[in-house]
């Protein structure tokens, strides 16, 4: 083989290595500013000024369920922060030792395996995830619409919706969430936000 092939493989060969770099980069970089947290979580027309297809996904869940963008945004924002893989924390075994997660929520709605999964055989949304915006405010949608339908609670109750998203419909209609008062704090906290949130898409229209 001639000197002068064996350069022009070499260089082909570190051309390959920096494309491939360069790809991975790219990759990385795309991927951070796509699950990048809200810098400011308070204020909805931020962070569909810096957001744009979180909006339509928002807007897109509303006209599909019927519960308003302001109670969706809220109790996202009450169960992970708008973080896509949020996790519940871990049990302690003897108070010390980091032992299992203390349930299997997971990602923007803090949804359950089992609830994710009725979730996808109720919608037929089978390329669903968890981690995904777009498929987290509809998983939000969904649940509230049917707590709506189940519960009678109405999709612009932020308060009584969030109390049934934590407690379930069968556990709101027993009223489990009055033995948490905890949980009643939290849910005035999702209301307020709601209320917020309202306010804030008014002006930002």
């Amino acid at each position: 083989m001639s000197r002068y092939r064996v350069i022009k493989n070499k260089s082909r060969f570190l051309f390959s290595i920096i494309l491939f770099i360069l790809l991975i980069y790219i990759w990385i970089s795309i991927s951070s500013c796509v699950h990048k947290t809200p810098s400011t979580p308070d204020d909805i027309c931020t962070i569909f000024d810096d957001k744009w297809r979180w909006h339509k996904h928002a807007k897109k869940s509303q006209n599909k369920w019927g519960t308003p963008i302001h109670v969706q945004m809220a109790i996202l924002k009450q169960e992970s922060g708008f973080r896509y893989d949020a996790k519940p924390g871990r049990k302690k075994l003897l108070g010390l030792i980091p032992w299992k997660r203390k349930s299997s929520a997971y990602g923007y709605a803090q949804a359950l395996n089992a609830t994710w999964k009725e979730y996808i055989k109720a919608t037929g949304n089978s390329g669903a995830d968890r981690d995904k915006f777009k498929d987290a405010i509809d998983f939000v949608g969904w649940y509230t619409s049917k707590s709506h339908r189940k519960a009678k609670i109405s999709k612009w109750d932020a308060y009584s919706q969030y109390l049934a998203y934590h407690e379930g419909q069968a556990g709101y209609l027993k009223k489990s969430y009055n033995k948490k008062k905890w949980l009643l704090k939290v849910a005035q906290k999702v209301d307020s936000q709601s209320k917020k949130y309202a306010q804030q898409i008014k002006s930002c229209q």
